[in-house]
């Protein structure tokens, strides 16, 4: 569940039942809000799937919030149109590094949790792991490797509208894992456009699935692979992730990607 704190409220201010005269409630600090989630049990899940569900995150006025972004330009580097590059249907926007406080408080809460996965996979691997405590840290190795662009983006999609199954790799300095946030209601605001990952198997077909991610949640999932274990030791499964096809009404999600791009 969120955490929330309580603060004054002025008179006459509308209150949520039970809530006595005088005191409202206001949505915790992002750090405070990850600091109640269930990271073994996440890390567990990452293990297994290669994505897993977040509980609460942003609150629906959070999440409107940042929707209304995406109608004011300055705040994005660029526009791409999917069906142009043959991504699939829609529109997504880059943020510029200069980050609305929420999407940045997001991102900067989630690297510290995220990193001992990232670390544990690398030694399952082992691969590099290149990754220091600090995320503005990483950022200038990205940056000093030639990937300076600010890669979190803003989605829209509309009936019709999807998302082609592929990975967010934009160079070599990479981060395994990347969160994506529904900031629409499944079912009430669109309908269709489930969260879609593939999974390559060794020597068989690959497995799929789909999650409906609730308005406010976030979904960690695999940038690239995830280790799997095999008789012989660990080996990388390549991953793929999409969306499919909105039936109707509009699809808005925050993606945050913990590498810049080229």
């Amino acid at each position: 569940m969120t955490a929330y704190r309580t603060t004054d409220s002025p008179p006459g201010a509308l209150l949520p039942t039970g809530e006595a005269p005088g005191r409202t409630l206001t949505a915790a600090p992002v750090a405070d809000r990850l600091a109640g989630t269930d990271w073994a049990a996440l890390a567990g899940e990452l293990d297994e799937y290669g994505h897993a569900l977040t509980g609460p995150l942003l609150t629906p006025a959070e999440c409107r919030t940042i929707t209304a972004l995406y109608d004011e330009p300055a705040h994005f580097r660029t526009t791409v149109d999917m069906a142009r590059h043959r991504f699939g249907s829609g529109q997504y926007r880059y943020f510029t590094h200069e980050l609305p406080s929420l999407v940045r408080d997001l991102r900067e809460s989630f690297y510290p949790r995220l990193l001992p996965v990232a670390r544990a996979w690398a030694t399952r691997l082992r691969a590099p792991a290149p990754w220091p405590d600090d995320l503005d840290e990483w950022l200038e190795l990205c940056h000093s490797a030639g990937q300076a662009r600010s890669a979190q983006i803003l989605l829209r999609y509309g009936p019709g509208d999807w998302n082609a199954l592929h990975r967010d790799v934009f160079g070599d300095m990479l981060f395994p894992l990347q969160v994506v946030i529904g900031l629409d209601a499944p079912g009430t605001d669109f309908t269709g456009g489930e969260f879609l990952m593939t999974e390559q198997r060794a020597r068989a077909q690959s497995r799929g699935s789909s999650t409906t991610l609730p308005q406010g949640h976030g979904l960690v999932f695999t940038t690239r692979d995830r280790p799997v274990a095999t008789k012989r030791g660990w080996s990388a499964a390549p991953m793929r992730h999409g969306v499919s096809t909105v039936r109707s009404g509009r699809r808005h999600t925050l993606g945050l990607v913990f590498h810049d791009a080229s």
